[in-house]
């Protein structure tokens, strides 16, 4: 039943939940070298509550992200966490969903802050409210003042080697993923995204050049029902937007400002019945004289019900040197609905193919 590479690496086993750690060696894309807490000990969620932020009660998420060795985090059974602050996760940590149904609903977000090395898979994270700042533990030797978050479902800041993979995402008080500030290799992929306006930013500031060294693959993801913009909005930076499925947008789907590199290949874009909002791409802040010599490449991709995918660049751009694992080889957009079917979180049960 698995229907692209990062999903026929490991779904199709059966003892899967014998060996969860195999999972670290299927990322493709920009965050193809992140592996998580793969190199550390299981941590097992067993407590849903979030109600001492300063001294987290051993068994419960916040416990487990703060602490400073790898850590694989898996959870003993279905489980609603409402989270009272942002959830600061500490490096080499994988946080691991599979087997319960669990969701991070009605409190904050989670923040990845100058860390490295993070997979977060199969959980739902919806209805996250911005948080209210105040004196928050990030480490288990460390906690330090907060000041009010903005209200993101994951907010990636100054971090590298992030894999976001089979999460379920909707309404959000601001975007549902951020990356800025440097952050750089990071695959999102078979996620679902619905029900919400920012969806996707990445590189918060035309006047943050450092981000010009952002890498980030979006890949076989399926953008449904009730987005308005931003899948994503990118800055400076290289962007692989590679087989996903874009069946609604009320404004645009892809966005930018100074001078991103976007290439799509084979997504399939399906536009609104809204004549002013068929165009897929969408420059922000440039005239035409200057985006005009932005690299916004569109090859095999599957544009429907009047989409438009307005290119730019030079006609023979240079050819991008990348490591074979860097780059997902597309498939043409035909293929999408298939390949991007089981996205969003899987109802994974022990001994069963997932």
């Amino acid at each position: 039943m698995a229907t692209n590479p990062i999903d026929s690496c490991w779904r199709c086993k059966k003892n899967w939940a014998k060996n969860r750690k195999i999972l670290a060696k299927c990322v493709l894309g920009f965050g193809h070298k992140t592996s998580g807490g793969s190199n550390g000990d299981y941590y097992l969620v067993t407590d849903n509550s979030d109600n001492d932020v300063l001294n987290p009660k051993p068994g419960t998420l916040r416990h487990a992200v703060i602490q400073k060795r790898p850590l694989w985090i898996i959870f003993a059974r279905t489980m609603h966490i409402k989270l009272s602050q942002e959830l600061i996760v500490q490096s080499n940590k994988t946080i691991d969903g599979r087997g319960a149904d669990v969701h991070i609903a009605y409190g904050c977000g989670i923040t990845l802050q100058f860390v490295h090395n993070v997979i977060i898979h199969n959980i739902h994270i919806h209805h996250i409210f911005p948080s209210s700042g105040g004196l928050i533990r990030d480490s288990e030797d460390h906690f330090g003042f907060r000041t009010v978050g903005d209200g993101d479902g994951i907010s990636i800041f100054g971090s590298s080697n992030i894999w976001l993979d089979h999460i379920s995402m909707s309404e959000g008080q601001d975007g549902l993923i951020d990356a800025i500030q440097g952050s750089t290799a990071i695959t999102i992929s078979n996620c679902h995204f619905t029900h919400h306006n920012d969806v996707m930013l990445f590189g918060a500031s035309d006047a943050y050049s450092k981000d010009q060294f952002m890498q980030v693959t979006i890949a076989f993801n399926h953008f449904g029902k009730e987005l308005i913009q931003r899948m994503p909005r990118c800055r400076w930076g290289f962007f692989h937007v590679v087989n996903n499925d874009y069946t609604h947008w009320k404004m645009y789907a892809i966005g930018g400002s100074m001078h991103p590199t976007i290439i799509s290949q084979g997504n399939r874009f399906i536009a609104p019945h809204d004549l002013n909002a068929k165009e897929v791409t969408h420059r922000i802040y440039a005239s035409e004289s200057e985006w005009k010599n932005w690299v916004w490449r569109s090859e095999e991709d599957l544009l429907m019900n009047g989409a438009i995918f307005r290119t730019s660049g030079p006609l023979s751009p240079p050819d991008l040197k990348f490591n074979e694992k860097d780059i997902i080889k597309a498939k043409p957009g035909t293929y999408v609905r298939t390949l991007t079917r089981f996205a969003g979180t899987l109802k994974c049960k022990e001994r069963i193919k997932c």
